[in-house]
């Protein structure tokens, strides 16, 4: 298990999310790997974690979903992978004295290459669905609760988040009316709406 820290597009290494790698042992049986061990995460990411909830989705190709976090009390953290089909994953820095305010980072999270990522509190979380359908699976740490959840448009200008929607086959983006509604990333820091 690799664990890497990410870049955003302004070439800036982003402290806190994490690209996971896990090591596959395969043979002409099928494969096999680790996708989670506490001891090793704790030390890769400087704390112990203790995750609260599990949750899994399953979408078609071209929705996104995103870009949720939750304010304090009750921030959330996720750890995130794709058991069936594709995904390209988000998260945003919303910690406003990170010197990587507004940047953001993403991997493409498969079946295949069983990448995970963490997104730490402080970050907006979103997936754009590549395949025909996919399921994404997540830990949480921290319960969800209505009241501290948030979202940003997926397509705000100021964050110029590179979805590759080239890869839709023609099919359109699909949101929810809650993220068709999210705020702008402007909004959102103007009334205090991040960390």
């Amino acid at each position: 298990m690799q664990f890497e820290q990410l870049s955003s597009p302004q070439g800036a290494v982003m402290d806190g999310p994490l690209l996971i790698q896990p090591s596959v042992f395969g043979d002409d049986r099928g494969w096999f790997f680790e996708s989670w061990n506490q001891q090793r995460f704790d030390d890769a990411v400087g704390s112990p974690v203790v995750f609260s909830q599990d949750n899994h989705s399953r979408s078609s190709r071209g929705v996104l979903r995103g870009l949720h976090y939750q304010l304090a009390p009750q921030p959330q953290a996720k750890l995130v992978r794709v058991s069936l089909g594709a995904v390209f994953d988000v998260a945003v820095d919303l910690r406003q004295k990170s010197p990587t305010f507004g940047h953001w980072v993403g991997a493409e999270l498969t079946a295949e290459n069983k990448a995970q990522l963490w997104i730490p509190e402080g970050f907006a979380h979103g997936f754009l669905t590549l395949s025909e359908v996919a399921e994404v699976q997540y830990k949480a740490r921290g319960f969800w609760n209505k009241d501290c959840e948030r979202a940003i448009r997926w397509d705000d200008p100021s964050l110029a988040i590179t979805w590759p929607v080239h890869q839709l086959k023609g099919t359109a983006v699909s949101l929810s009316d809650k993220d068709a509604d999210a705020a702008s990333f402007q909004a959102a820091t103007s009334t205090g709406d991040v960390f």
